[in-house]
């Protein structure tokens, strides 16, 4: 994180200590001396051979101080790359300051440390266009609001961005030509390994004896036994399979195995850019698996998301491990050719995967619902939205299609008898709504639901 030191506040001078010549004649002269705050800063991205970098420019430009005799209100320093502009939270904070008249000169190593973007240059030389900024001192330079002066800054900023822009393009040049010889610029995937021998200068990739025989029984599987990707999931985590860092693996990440070609010896670089080469590393699978098994996931049947309707998940939660309820539906062919559908619902397992709460099927769950009404709270105002919405659509209907004309008054209903009817012949969006009305969360237990014990108290 970035931090802002303060310097310690200078001392006054006195009959027995004599300030510097400069600072002497400023004092003498009536004119108030500027006030400078020391920049230091150094790329966050590059921590380890700028480790003393802000350390020892901040020594540096404390001795220019002294010896020029500036005034240095505070010291800010800050780890971040000046490549992007308004990035730098504690850089920012210092323009603001210096519109604020809190500053109005900058000591600091080089222009570079200042900017290394057009956005962060133009801002500077408008403050010093304004008057706001009346001087930016750096190690062997100098620059106040002069146009000469300011005409160089802008030169040596813009050559800081210069080489900021070559370093990006020489980078991607120097990867492209690693991906030429075959060795893909980038983390490799899951059952390989980056060793580099004693005395090499570069790294190669071997295959990893671990993790590379269950990756390469994930693409047999596949074939051989037509496995799914959650099937796999499954093994995966059955077999114990964990990452190089210990952690297993998700179910997209089966996915992105499969669909990998990375394994068969050939790879894209940068990927999307439909430039293909021939890896240096010994292949994982072979082309025609990898084949058969882009067939086989191509023709597995889809299936579409968002067609079931299952209208009480959100209502309860499990009363054994607290998980939320999910809903799965069973079929069952009768002896006269129909099919009767059940529907039923139980643990999620999200907390517990060892929960063994039982399930309960949806009429079991709305008869047992409709018996503990008195026993849930109720949105009243709510559920009286909902009847006058139903009221006013059935006068409406009454006056079109009958030609009622004479408006009857609201009759009283029962909320009890209401929510009753919504929950044994109520559509599924009609269920839904009324479920909003509940104020709390039923529980589940044992393929039974209950109201919290709060709900029960506050009843008697």
């Amino acid at each position: 994180m970035p931090t802002t030191l303060t310097a310690p506040a200078t001392k006054r001078r006195g009959a027995s200590q004599a300030a510097p010549p400069a600072m002497a004649h400023l004092i003498l002269s009536g004119v108030q001396p500027d006030r400078y705050c020391l920049y230091a800063r150094k790329s966050s991205e590059d921590d380890e051979r700028q480790a003393l970098s802000i350390d020892s420019q901040i020594k540096a430009m404390l001795e220019v101080a002294k010896r020029e005799g500036l005034e240095v209100t505070e010291i800010r320093r800050e780890s971040h790359s000046a490549k992007a502009s308004g990035a730098r939270a504690v850089y920012a904070q210092l323009l603001e300051d210096i519109r604020l008249g809190n500053f109005n000169a900058i000591l600091t190593w080089a222009p570079d440390r200042l900017s290394r973007n057009a956005g962060d240059l133009g801002t500077l030389v408008d403050l010093m266009d304004q008057g706001l900024l009346k001087e930016i001192r750096t190690h062997g330079q100098r620059f106040s609001n002069n146009p000469n002066e300011k005409f160089l800054l802008m030169i040596l900023c813009s050559q800081a961005k210069l080489e900021n822009d070559n370093r990006g393009i020489n980078t991607k040049r120097g990867m492209k030509s690693r991906a030429e010889l075959g060795y893909r610029p980038c983390k490799p995937p899951l059952g390989y390994l980056t060793m580099r021998a004693p005395g090499a200068s570069k790294s190669h990739l071997i295959i990893d004896p671990v993790r590379a025989p269950f990756v390469r029984q994930m693409f047999e599987k596949v074939v051989e036994d037509g496995a799914s990707g959650r099937v796999l999931h499954r093994w995966m985590q059955e077999v114990g399979f964990v990452t190089r860092l210990g952690k297993t693996i998700p179910l997209c990440m089966v996915y992105k195995i499969l669909h990998n070609e990375f394994y068969t010896g050939r790879f894209e670089y940068p990927v999307g850019g439909g430039l293909w080469f021939k890896g240096d590393y010994e292949p994982l699978v072979t082309k025609k698996l990898f084949d058969d098994v882009q067939r086989i996931l191509a023709e597995a049947p889809k299936k579409p998301w968002g067609v079931k309707d299952f209208a009480f998940v959100k209502l309860m939660t499990c009363g054994k491990c607290g998980s939320g309820v999910t809903a799965e539906e069973k079929h069952k062919h009768l002896k006269d050719g129909s099919v009767k559908r059940y529907v039923y619902y139980r643990c999620t397992h999200a907390r517990d995967r060892e929960c063994k709460d039982g399930s309960i099927r949806e009429d079991h769950l709305i008869e047992q619902l409709a018996e503990m009404i008195d026993d849930v709270n109720l949105d009243a105002s709510s559920i009286k939205k909902r009847i006058q919405a139903e009221y006013d659509h059935l006068q409406r209907f009454s006056t079109g299609v009958f030609g009622m004309t004479e408006e009857k008054a609201m009759p009283k209903v029962d909320m009890k008898k209401y929510a009753l009817f919504v929950l044994r012949n109520g559509r599924s969006e009609e269920k839904r709504e009324l479920l909003e009305c509940f104020t709390s969360k039923l529980v589940l237990t044992n393929g039974s639901i209950s109201a919290p014990e709060e709900d029960r108290k506050a009843k008697r």
